[in-house]
């Protein structure tokens, strides 16, 4: 198989280079990064040299290129029917790609209030009302998922609705969001995994910064 090349962000700003980092990880498989500075000068024009998009992640694997991190999601689970991306279960399945999809599309005020900076700490910053209802909504999707799911995660097992909103859970730490004791307990599950603390930490050590996620 083709050797996977995955162009990132900033792990410290890139949410949705996270998302596809983490997926690539659940793979078990080998791939190279390709890291771009969000905030460098020349970010859209050298991003755009590889994606046409002109964003990041894209994920390149022979001779096929994919952009969007939902896109690069569901081809790997295709890719790797067996790494427990998606559920095997065609019900329990259904109702992880629906969350997953809301985080996808979803949640406006929260992304534009509460950008993702995981060495950022702005306990009680951004918290208007379209803000509250983002958070009381995601909140709302961990209870209910939480309800009957047997494991730590939405749906018991690690998969790709816990990838995405894992940096919901950063951004939740960085402006002090208080949760409730389910959806609490769910974050730390998540914070606590093990590809969610190794991208974590290397977002400590990055150098770089972007004035306008930090506030």
């Amino acid at each position: 198989m083709s050797e996977f090349t995955l162009y990132r962000g900033n792990r410290n700003y890139s949410s949705w280079s996270m998302r596809a980092w983490l997926a690539l990880r659940a793979t078990g498989a080998s791939f190279r990064e390709i890291p771009f500075h969000l905030g460098a000068p020349d970010y859209a024009a050298a991003i755009r040299a590889e994606s046409p998009a002109g964003k990041v992640p894209a994920l390149r694997h022979g001779d096929l290129l994919v952009w969007d991190s939902l896109a690069i999601t569901e081809y790997l689970a295709e890719q790797f029917p067996d790494a427990g991306i998606w559920q095997v279960d065609s019900h329990t399945r259904a109702g992880a790609r629906a969350v997953t999809a809301e985080m996808h599309s979803g949640f406006p005020a929260l992304r534009a209030h509460m950008p993702f900076n995981v060495r950022r700490s702005s306990p009680g910053e951004a918290r208007g009302t379209d803000v509250e209802r983002d958070v009381e909504r995601v909140m709302e999707i961990w209870r209910t998922c939480r309800k009957t799911a047997d494991g730590p995660f939405l749906f018991g097992d690690w998969c790709a609705a816990d990838m995405f909103f894992a940096p919901v859970v950063s951004r939740f730490r960085s402006f002090g969001v208080e949760l409730d004791q389910v959806s609490g307990d769910y974050a730390l599950s998540v914070w606590e995994h093990a590809d969610v603390a190794e991208w974590i930490a290397g977002a400590q050590t990055e150098s770089e910064t972007v004035p306008h996620y930090d506030g």
